[in-house]
């Protein structure tokens, strides 16, 4: 671990992606003394200069970064300098089209766009490695730099004749011998069985179904083969300087073939990137789960705590489907703030300055291309002068007695087109119960399976498809130590090779549910289910049988009609639900709000009203955030440190507004 952390001098980080090589060096001037109008202290730097920087193999031209090292150290703003790999340049593709991404379908691309390598490719990795050398050995110690910024949002595969050779390695490493690759994938069935190595390729295009083994395997193996790219980078670049933290940025979703819980224990500091897609209140719900998933990560990941930064986020536009929304005016800083409330270091954006030409030009940026008199930079300043006015206040942790299981591997395998329904979503699932304990005033960890539940008194399994002996005795230690537990639909139904637990669903959990599943139901997506409890489900519905569960809600319609939908299993002192239909949003709020109740979890300001957000901190720091048109009354006490005003025992916070109060203590 690095000696020295970012924030040691009680400042949150605040600023983005800065892009000078696509600006001349009176833009650069400009742009410092923007940066420190605005407040910002940290931006970063080079992330796709590589082409800038070595525009012909072995041949550097490092003057300018030197200047603008030079220029922000002058200006008193930080640099997180990047490694540029993310985007090799032409000459790379050119001399190296065997290390150009091959796709399942046998299409090699071409250079023209981003991310155009392959990460098994050992050409790639060699010319990686030599150019963060360079950086290393030329800017380790310079004055400016407060952070190593690896690569940028890995996440590309490829099927070449590279990665299928290292695909074989990862699994004689994983499995050892041909017979325990041969059982973990059922080859037996449709007469898969492997009789040689070489007969064991990459997950390509195939007449019908896929393997859900190989293609469960297939990600597996790409997180690992990205994550050592990165870590050859990180070595080089901290044994040239200790001191200074490296990490690299995440970018969510399942689609990413990349288990980021596990690589927290690779960086210094977790570091995502977010931009919702939601434009109404949904996109305030994905800023909070996105905040949980990514201390989660940071917190227990690692198998130690470490912090957590917002790397990238969009200052003034939701990229949504088909076009860019603006944010209205507050937003920027509510979601900005929403993430430092629940942990974050500090606010990073993507990006800086607009550029003129390129494929995003018209992508969010602080100063526009209508220059720095705007409404989206005044904010800008806004955010800057309330995060200074926050310094010392983060990292802080979350007060939060709820965890939420969250597996990379679930969602992976759930992907697989021979499931019982097209479309079902680990990720979802675990947002769908974020969102309604979110709106029911409850503030939630999202941890990968085996983290430490320490303060958990209620986990939820959201979907998790796949369970390990060791997921399922983590489970169980929870329960028998008294803890309750919520399982929902195609929970514990496979292990972790994807292979079914037999004896009825959800396989793994049957007995401390206190049930049985005998068949699915899934639903179309227009379909709806009535339950007897009230409220509506949909997606899936199941023919249960109690085995000592009492039923809270049935089904009211459809082939279960009369079976139990949702059940409760007294275990010891706790209770055990299950839930074997995704509820309307209200009925899904009622239940999580109930079970939260019986484990003795309260909201975390149980007099804020609806529409306000409330997140507390073990520091003694209560946010709220007003995400309605109107202004809001809430009970709380201490300082307001936007403020600076006295707080005795109520708060109105401004429509769209944010207040963070020290609180008294009694």
């Amino acid at each position: 671990m690095p000696t020295k952390a970012l924030w040691d001098d009680g400042r949150l980080c605040y600023g983005g992606d800065w892009n000078p090589e696509q600006w001349p060096p009176d833009v650069w001037r400009e742009d410092v003394a923007l940066m420190h109008a605005a407040g910002v202290n940290l931006v970063t730097v080079g992330v796709f200069a590589w082409s800038r920087l070595e525009p012909e193999p072995g041949r550097y031209t490092l003057d300018w970064l030197d200047d603008v090292l030079d220029l922000l150290h002058s200006g008193g703003i930080r640099a997180a300098l990047a490694t540029p790999t993310a985007s090799p340049p032409p000459w790379f593709s050119l001399r190296h089209p065997d290390a150009l991404p091959l796709t399942a379908d046998g299409v090699r691309l071409h250079h023209g766009s981003r991310d155009t390598y392959c990460a098994a490719a050992p050409a790639y990795r060699d010319a990686a490695r030599s150019i963060a050398e360079v950086l290393a050995a030329r800017y380790a110690h310079h004055p400016a730099l407060a952070l190593w910024h690896v690569h940028n949002e890995y996440g590309t595969t490829c099927h070449c004749p590279h990665a299928e050779t290292a695909f074989r390695h990862w699994l004689t490493t994983r499995y050892g011998d041909l017979d325990a690759l041969n059982d973990a994938w059922v080859t037996s069935f449709w007469s898969q069985h492997y009789s040689d190595w070489a007969q064991v390729g990459t997950p390509r295009a195939t007449q019908y179904l896929a393997n859900p083994g190989q293609l469960l395997d297939f990600r597996r193996f790409w997180s690992d083969t990205l994550l050592s790219a990165y870590t050859e980078q990180r070595d080089l670049l901290r044994a040239a300087n200790p001191a200074v933290p490296v990490t690299t940025n995440y970018v969510l979703g399942d689609w990413v073939p990349v288990d980021h819980a596990r690589w927290a224990r690779e960086v210094d500091l977790v570091a995502i990137d977010h931009y919702p897609s939601a434009t109404d209140l949904g996109g305030e719900e994905q800023t909070a789960f996105a905040a949980d998933l990514a201390r989660g990560s940071a917190r227990h990941g690692a198998g130690r705590p470490v912090p957590w930064l917002l790397m990238e986020s969009a200052p003034n536009q939701i990229h949504t489907a088909g076009r860019m929304h603006t944010k209205e005016p507050g937003r920027m800083i509510r979601h900005s703030l929403a993430h430092v409330a629940r942990g974050s270091a500090g606010v990073m954006f993507f990006q800086w300055r607009a550029p003129a030409g390129g494929a995003e030009r018209f992508h969010s940026a602080v100063v526009s291309h209508a220059g720095p008199d705007t409404r989206v930079f005044r904010e800008a300043a806004d955010l800057g002068a309330a995060l200074g006015r926050l310094a010392g206040t983060a990292p802080g942790r979350v007060q939060a007695a709820v965890a939420i299981a969250y597996d990379a591997a679930s969602g992976w395998a759930l992907r697989h087109p021979g499931m019982p329904r097209d479309g079902l979503d680990h990720p979802g699932e675990a947002a769908a119960v974020h969102r309604a304990l979110w709106h029911a005033g409850v503030t939630a960890d999202v941890v990968p399976p085996g983290a430490p539940l320490d303060g958990a008194r209620l986990l939820v399994l959201p979907a998790l498809y796949l369970a390990s002996d060791a997921t399922v005795d983590w489970v169980r230690r929870h329960v028998h130590g008294g803890g309750h537990l919520l399982v929902t639909w195609l929970s514990g139904v496979a292990d972790e090779h994807a292979r079914v637990r037999l004896g009825g669903y959800p396989g793994a959990y049957r007995d401390l549910l206190g049930v049985r599943v005998e068949e699915f139901h899934p639903l179309a997506d227009d379909e709806h289910v009535p339950l007897t409890g009230g409220g509506t489900g949909r997606i899936w519905s199941e023919t249960v049988h109690p085995a000592g569960a009492e039923t809270v809600s049935a089904y009211a319609g459809g082939v279960p009609a009369g079976r139990p939908a949702i059940t409760r299993n007294r275990v010891g002192d706790a209770y055990a639900w299950y839930v074997s239909t995704r509820p309307d949003d209200d009925t899904y709020r009622r239940l999580l709000t109930e079970a939260a109740r019986l484990a003795g979890v309260a909201p975390a300001c149980p007099g804020a009203p609806e529409g306000v957000e409330a997140v507390r901190r073990h520091d003694g720091v209560l946010y709220l955030l007003n995400h309605t048109d109107r202004p809001q009354r809430v009970p709380a006490a201490g300082f307001e440190l936007l403020t600076g005003a006295a707080v005795d025992g109520e708060l109105t916070v401004a429509p769209g507004g944010v207040a963070v109060v020290r609180e008294e203590t009694p």
